[in-house]
């Protein structure tokens, strides 16, 4: 049988067909052309490189950013019989030289570095001695000075990668890149624009949620009750709130572990094997946890605390159901957590043009979560796609509340912003409409104007809330960095004009909203378990959770109709076949007497 990357897929991977955009990116690397992989999370961007990788004659490279993503991406080589190996610092001297000498004697097909590992001009001219056919660089997006993951040794990577004297094709791939850092990439990695394979960024089984101005114990709490059993991150701004929320989640007998900085290094490992190998359910972090890990099976993702930008927000949401089920990215919103943001930014080494750069991110990410329209089309549309029609799954599309009229609100709002000569931010203007007796208001002669006080019975936080929902309605917009200043829009105009109803609708409760897994599924998943223990991979690895429903919904009476499970190739059935089967058999039997 020819060796081509459909017999691959099928036999390697246990898929009958390639998602889209795989084949059109396997086809460039194989015609030995440049070219870049825009593809959402779980979107299958490591077939783009591991299937041209068994086809090539060499040795494929794999920049890849993290240790955790090194590891679990070669367990999961291993597990589909293909030889691969990482060189990183949890290697010593010896073993560094031994993985070396598997890729150069061509025992291995892939070989993964971290990209600090090509600045080293020794190392790189041992790597020019091996034969290498491609270049992958993982988490494209690490390369641009816009990008919300830059690392600075990413930089260098064009200039060292020109010494190799094999001149191999590369293809980046990222799953969160703005107009702007997707040209950075090409212009950087020599990419013609014709070579891009955006397939866009849409997630049709993620139901985006945004919570706001509610008590965020109590809704976690709530949540994580009605859906028990199911495993997600939380993720918070600060190491302080990490450590207080997984204290909290822990005295209520869930079980919960957490990740970020302030832990030693065997901590973190231990933890993060907990969290991987279904030892606990929460993974409570800072966004220091989470870039490559390939855990499938994450059924949520909560921001208890609002993130610095959109990109961020979305990497980070995008690890819920990689594996294709129904999942949920969800953030709870308070408006004074941005000032955690602000004061990261303030504090950053960034030059005053990535700052300002920075602010803006963050008045869109506090848009976003005031927004009443499609969560998911507001996502699209930051990315530069076509957002099409409602996602007919976020909070936004879902929401049934009754809407109230704010109209005249809005129009005090509006009112006192044109009275301020639109020179002012939303919170000097929130002190101004609530009547507060500050050093500022006194100074500017603020207590003179008409608008004054005409919010009073409501407190500072809810009106800068409204000005925050009217920026996101398009009836405000903001400009300027560090400092913005709020304006009128022309829709905002209309509104004072009296031609045009504000309509804004009022907090949700937490609800079991993630479908219940059945019996079988729990068994199945519970020998799944038991045996990567034994292997010592996490559980994904061995089959993922949309593989296990499969099984338990096709029911396979023999090895050659499970073959026909997608996610179910020849290597793992002749691994795990015969025991999964057997654990069908006997479930099915019991279940008839």
């Amino acid at each position: 049988m020819q060796l081509t990357a459909a017999t691959l897929l099928k036999t390697k991977f246990g898929y009958d067909h390639f998602r889209r955009g795989q084949k059109t990116a396997i086809d460039k690397v194989l015609a030995g052309e440049n070219s870049l992989a825009l593809m959402p999370t779980g979107g299958g961007k490591s077939l783009c490189y591991q299937i041209p990788a068994l086809l090539l004659p060499g040795i494929t490279l794999v920049i890849s950013p993290l240790i955790s993503l090194m590891k679990d991406q070669v367990d999961a080589l291993h597990e589909n019989d293909i030889p691969a190996t990482f060189i990183n610092s949890t290697l010593d001297y010896a073993e560094i030289n031994e993985h070396l000498r598997l890729a150069a004697s061509g025992e291995v097909k892939l070989l993964y570095l971290a990209p600090e590992r090509l600045d080293s001009s020794s190392f790189l001219a041992e790597l020019g001695q091996l034969n290498i056919s491609l270049i992958a660089v993982d988490e494209a997006h690490c390369i641009s000075q816009w990008g919300h993951d830059f690392r600075p040794s990413y930089l260098n990577l064009t200039t060292s990668l020109a010494q190799l004297p094999s001149q191999p094709p590369i293809i980046a791939l990222t799953a969160t890149a703005t107009i702007q850092v997707a040209d950075d990439i090409c212009r950087r990695l020599e990419i013609p624009t014709e070579n891009v394979i955006r397939t866009g960024f849409a997630r049709d089984n993620l139901a985006f949620q945004v919570i706001k101005n509610q008590d965020r114990d109590r809704f976690l709490l709530d949540y994580l009750k009605l859906n028990h059993d199911q495993s997600g991150i939380i993720y918070a701004s600060t190491r302080k709130e990490v450590q207080r929320l997984v204290h909290l989640l822990q005295q209520r007998k869930i079980k919960a572990t957490q990740y970020h900085g302030g832990l030693s290094e065997q901590e973190r490992r231990r933890n993060q094997e907990d969290f991987l190998y279904d030892r606990v359910q929460v993974m409570v972090a800072t966004n220091a946890f989470g870039m490559g890990i390939d855990k499938s099976n994450v059924r949520f993702v909560i921001h208890a605390q609002v993130p610095g930008s959109l990109e961020a927000y979305y990497q980070e949401a995008g690890r819920a159901g990689r594996d294709g089920l129904p999942s949920e990215a969800i953030l709870i919103f308070r408006a004074q957590d941005t000032q955690i943001q602000h004061f990261f930014i303030d504090q950053s080494e960034m030059d005053d043009e990535h700052k300002q750069k920075e602010y803006r991110k963050l008045q869109e990410m506090a848009q976003y979560a005031n927004t009443q329209t499609c969560l998911q089309q507001f996502i699209l549309r930051y990315f530069g796609d076509e957002p099409g029609e409602p996602c007919g799954r976020c909070s936004n599309c879902l929401d049934k509340r009754e809407e109230q009229d704010i109209t005249v609100d809005t129009q005090k709002v509006l009112s006192c912003v044109i009275r301020m000569h639109e020179r002012f931010g939303k919170a000097v203007i929130a002190q101004v409409l609530t009547g507060a007796n500050t050093l500022r208001v006194r100074q500017q002669h603020f207590q003179e104007l008409s608008t004054y006080g005409l919010l009073k019975r409501q407190s500072q936080k809810k009106v800068i809330g409204l000005i925050d929902f009217l920026t996101a309605a398009g009836f405000l917009r903001v400009s300027g960095g560090k400092f913005p200043l709020v304006q009128v829009t022309a829709a905002g105009e209309q509104v004072l004009r009296g031609k045009q109803q504000v309509l804004r609708k009022t907090a949700v409760k937490a609800q079991q909203s993630l479908p219940e897994d059945d019996e079988l599924f729990q068994k199945l998943r519970q020998l799944r378990r038991e045996l990567a223990e034994k292997q010592q991979v996490p559980p994904f690895v061995i089959f993922s959770d949309k593989t296990l429903h499969a099984l338990a919904g096709e029911l396979p009476t023999n090895l050659t109709e499970m073959l026909e499970v997608k996610g179910i190739g020849q290597s793992k059935l002749d691994k795990y076949g015969q025991q999964f089967l057997d654990a069908i058999n006997t479930a099915t039997t019991t279940k008839k007497d």
